[in-house]
């Protein structure tokens, strides 16, 4: 498509990417751009400007170009005049290119499935293949430049960034074993690896998510309507399941891409080749309705079909996450797992050889929105153990609640949506790696998060000392105040059942939502089995369970009053949502420490180190991100 430039060209001189195909595809990209610019002012008192200016942009060719680079002797004159107009235009392309451009730097590399070559090899090629680009197009700018006199003075190159937006590696889509009804999904050539543009931020045409994603009663996708030359296809191991997304190649939907490549994990195509995916997602398909939007099984070919459709109201980046991990949920429900809506971090807690006092030595995240928890049998008979897996290796953070030193620490690693929004700000950083994610650990504390209820100054804001059928009605009321990023108003409470685990199975009232009864049924069958290996764990005391209260929304809930709010410690309103998280993470550490201590009482060895897994579970804004920002400065963990 054309508002999209993909680059599979090899070129090595500055020679050859004058002459190259991909030049050319540019300078006519950027020829229609502007003049498509000039025309709106046809009718201004600038029309004969306007038309002289569109006369000479139609009269630039990349041959003008090759014959400037390829000239031994010095300009001078009206030659010179007329070259330095000529590469006063490229440069301007240069900028557009950087800036406004989206590009795809593109390797066809089916013998990797064959070869023996690590996957970090292959990154590397890739990403020296985006290096050697950059460097060229730098390069033969600087060359154009100094042969029409443009090289006086200061050399700014150095902090030109110029990288194609995604450089990746592709497999024929043919390789995955799709159902004969999805055959056109087989012709989009897949995405294996990728070296994407960081540290830049995109605006997309919506700014909150406004429409549910609930299931259909008929699938979504048509494979006769379904372009494969519209769409790029990136295969996701979300979880221990892979769906692949198919994003479509124009500009509000292709934004997506390095959004969620930055978000999610590849699959291993080498396990993937031959094999059929769990799931399908498609973003911005343009012969859908709102009528598609959402999933539907496909019993009969055993794969869940995800769509959004491509309406300007559905261009944000939550359309992306949510449903990818609402298919997730699914599978999750549909294999007796429990999905949980939470935040989960793995302690490392040493004792210290002289005083055997604990603390924190390091601290791994899990997952910072959703994951899964799976019982696995214990030594003893009828034991189990609830495990935890995550599904992210990256954060959607929301900038609204964060620091200025948060914020630094994740410049240049992020994609941002939205910055100059005013509110809702987000933009995707990593925060883990896969290893830690994949790797299920042992389910230590499990907290609801609370995030508008104040508590006294002295009391501690993790509350454990409540039974498990108390606990489990806080998971299952799932209550907090909305920042107002989605659906609900600012400062009221709005309730959804275990904080919304996508799908929403029940109704603010608890009653079953008629599109996922069934699996709002089997949910209540995988969470009695859940709630039976806790009860057991609480009482040996081998695990805790209750609420953890950040106050983060404490300020903006609308029946908390200024008197009420002074009473708690909070003498400003708006500096709750910074001190409430704090105050919740200092209390957090000392819980994590005593938990620390009992869990190495408990064990036959006097062991100097344990790990210690939260997951603390609420929907957005409930103070995850926020308490582990505060963690980090309570405990030194970074400094910039």
């Amino acid at each position: 498509m054309e508002e999209i430039f993909e680059i599979r060209d090899v070129c090595k001189t500055s020679s050859e990417l004058l002459k190259s195909k991909a030049f050319s595809q540019y300078l006519n990209v950027y020829k229609n751009e502007f003049i498509k610019q000039l025309k709106l002012r046809e009718n201004t008192d600038q029309k004969e400007e306007v038309l002289h200016k569109i006369e000479y942009i139609k009269s630039i060719k990349p041959k003008i170009y090759i014959k400037i680079f390829e000239n031994k002797k010095d300009f001078s004159g009206d030659i010179l005049m007329k070259h330095r107009q000529s590469v006063k235009f490229i440069d301007g392309c240069f900028h557009h290119y950087r800036k406004k451009s989206y590009t795809r730097l593109i390797k066809v590399h089916n013998e990797i499935l064959k070869s023996k070559e690590s996957a970090e090899a292959i990154k590397d090629r890739i990403s020296k293949r985006a290096n050697k680009l950059t460097d060229l197009i730098l390069e033969t700018r600087r060359a154009l430049l100094t042969k029409v006199g443009f090289n006086v003075g200061v050399r700014r190159s150095q902090g030109l960034e110029c990288q194609p937006n995604v450089t990746c590696g592709e497999i024929s889509g043919s390789n995955i074993d799709l159902p004969k009804s999805y055959s056109n999904l087989n012709k989009v050539s897949l995405t294996t690896h990728a070296d994407m543009r960081t540290g830049i931020h995109y605006t997309t045409h919506a700014n909150k998510r406004a429409f549910p994603f609930y299931a259909l009663n008929h699938n979504p996708y048509k494979n006769k309507k379904f372009n494969p030359q519209e769409y790029v296809a990136i295969p996701f191991e979300v979880g221990k399941w892979n769906i692949l997304a198919y994003i479509h190649k124009s500009r509000g939907c292709i934004e997506m891409e390095p959004g969620l490549l930055n978000l999610f994990p590849f699959s291993k195509v080498r396990k993937l080749s031959g094999n059929k995916p769990d799931g399908i997602f498609i973003f911005g398909c343009p012969n859908s309705t709102m009528e598609d939007l959402g999933y539907f099984f496909d019993k009969e070919n055993n794969i869940l079909v995800g769509l959004i459709p491509n309406l300007d109201d559905c261009k944000y980046f939550g359309y992306g996450k949510k449903p990818i991990l609402t298919l997730h949920n699914v599978l999750c429900i549909l294999n007796d797992e429990l999905p949980l809506h939470c935040g989960c971090t793995r302690y490392v807690v040493r004792f210290d050889s002289k005083t055997n006092e604990p603390y924190i030595f390091d601290s791994f995240v899990k997952a910072d929105d959703m994951g899964r928890a799976s019982l696995i049998n214990g030594d003893l008979v009828n034991t189990t153990i609830p495990y935890f897996f995550g599904t992210e290796t990256g954060a959607f953070a929301c900038l609204d609640g964060f620091s200025e030193h948060a914020k630094m620490q994740m410049e240049g690693r992020e994609i941002g949506y939205n910055k100059h929004s005013g509110t809702n700000a987000r933009q995707i950083v990593p925060v883990t790696n896969y290893s830690e994610v994949a790797t299920g650990s042992e389910l230590d504390i499990l907290l609801y998060l609370n995030n508008y209820d104040l508590i006294e100054p002295g009391k501690s804001c993790m509350d454990t000392n409540m039974s498990v059928d108390e606990a489990l009605e806080h998971f299952r009321r799932g209550a907090r105040v909305a920042a107002g990023s989605t659906q609900t108003h600012r400062g009221e409470v709005e309730i959804s059942y275990w904080a919304n685990p996508f799908p929403l199975l029940k109704d603010k009232n608890w009653v079953d939502l008629p599109q996922h009864s069934d699996l709002s049924y089997k949910f209540k069958k995988i969470e009695e089995k859940f709630i039976k290996s806790i009860k057991k764990r609480v009482e040996s005391g081998q695990m805790k369970i209750g609420v953890a209260h950040s106050m983060l929304m404490a300020g903006a809930y609308s029946k908390n009053t200024t008197t009420k709010l002074k009473k708690h410690g909070f003498e400003n309103r708006d500096l709750v949502e910074h001190k409430g998280p704090e105050r919740a993470a200092r209390d957090m550490v000392n819980l994590i420490k005593k938990a620390a201590v009992d869990k190495r009482n408990k064990m036959k060895k006097n062991i100097n180190e344990v790990d210690i897994t939260v997951a603390t579970v609420g929907d957005s804004r409930t103070g995850k991100s926020e308490m582990a920002e505060k963690m980090e400065g309570v405990l030194n963990m970074s400094l910039i």
